[in-house]
């Protein structure tokens, strides 16, 4: 399990694709996650998919420094520009920081 703690920024993105503007994200979104993966403070990301069709990214990062500095790394706003032209119909993002955080784990 990821290390999560109070203080911690969590971002949750969701989004739906824009059936016409597909080609190309799958490629687009490992070049972000290993990216993200790669900057100072990163933490935590998983993305899922529902079954009709939305998709979710819940990435976290240590502070708010840190998550500032990953909405402006310069190739991430790039892709964000690309999503909003090509690849997505519809997103929003929430981001939360966290109050409190536990972890269990059977034995």
């Amino acid at each position: 399990m990821a290390p999560f703690a109070a203080g911690q920024i969590v971002t949750v993105f969701r989004n739906r694709l824009d059936l016409d503007g597909v080609a190309g994200y799958p490629e687009r979104a490992e070049q972000m996650e290993a990216l993200a993966r790669s900057m100072p403070g990163f933490v935590d990301v998983k993305s899922f998919v529902a079954d009709d069709g939305e998709r979710v990214t819940i990435s976290t990062f240590a502070d708010a420094e840190s998550v500032r500095a990953w909405r402006d790394q310069a190739d991430h706003q790039v892709a964000q520009a690309e999503g909003r032209s090509s690849y997505y119909a519809s997103y929003s993002i929430q981001v939360c920081e966290t109050v409190r955080a536990g972890e269990f784990q059977k034995p």
